[in-house]
């Protein structure tokens, strides 16, 4: 069986989705939607007589995925390429999020990720440093 991430398992029952949809699913502007489109050959929308792009629920997960891979564990683009890569060559169905994944950060992504952490750590002992007497 196999384990979706928690933002994954509310996406809703629906055969399209348009962009704007998408967008507040996955949490990114449509402008980012259309750029990793260009970056990343599994995501590729279909589009309507209207020209207007139609994801399936297969692409939402797989820009769920993309954005976990960029945002929350600092790969780069081509990094993330490469993990959605090896999925896939893997077996994966999809871009589906196997939710136990290693965790690790690539190497060029590094210091991104630090950086991220950094800051919010930051943002907590300001915090903290406000509510003292």
């Amino acid at each position: 069986m196999k384990k979706v991430s928690a933002r994954a398992a509310h996406i809703p029952e629906k055969k399209y989705f348009r962009i704007g949809e998408v967008s507040k699913i996955v949490g990114v502007d449509t402008h980012v939607l259309r750029y990793w489109e260009t970056e990343f050959p599994r995501i590729r929308p279909r589009r309507a007589k209207s020209r207007q792009r139609l994801y399936r629920k297969q692409d939402v997960e797989c820009l769920l995925l993309v954005k976990e891979l960029l945002h929350e564990q600092g790969y780069t683009i081509s990094g993330a390429r490469k993990v959605l890569k090896e999925r896939l060559s893997r077996g994966a169905a999809g871009c589906v999020h196997s939710g136990g994944g290693s965790g690790r950060v690539g190497v060029a992504g590094s210091g991104r990720h630090l950086s991220y952490i950094k800051k919010e750590l930051q943002k907590i002992l300001e915090q903290v440093a406000d509510r003292q007497p």
